[in-house]
């Protein structure tokens, strides 16, 4: 049961970091309806980051309410909706 929490934290916690981004990151040339794909992106990261993050540093007893599964969901979370927001849009 504790597993699905902490993977609950890590879908919320991705998709607020996802809001985070599309504020810190403005973008005047912005189109409509970025916000539900910055909420899926950033949930779908922080779940394969938090997974990463556990098994790298929790190898024996891989619990997802971890610091290395946080650290793991916020970081890589963070990477790939700054890649979306700032990266991607640019370069289409």
């Amino acid at each position: 049961m504790q597993n699905w929490i902490g993977i609950g934290i890590w879908i919320v916690m991705g998709a607020v970091i996802g809001l985070v981004m599309k504020a810190l990151i403005s973008r005047p040339e912005e189109t409509p309806g970025h916000t539900p794909v910055l909420l899926v992106l950033g949930a779908f990261a922080a779940v394969i980051g938090g997974m990463l993050g556990v098994g790298t540093f929790h190898l024996y007893q891989p619990l997802a309410i971890s610091p290395g599964g946080m650290a793991g969901a916020a970081i890589f979370a963070i990477m790939m909706t700054f890649v979306y927001r700032w990266g991607l849009r640019t370069l289409i």
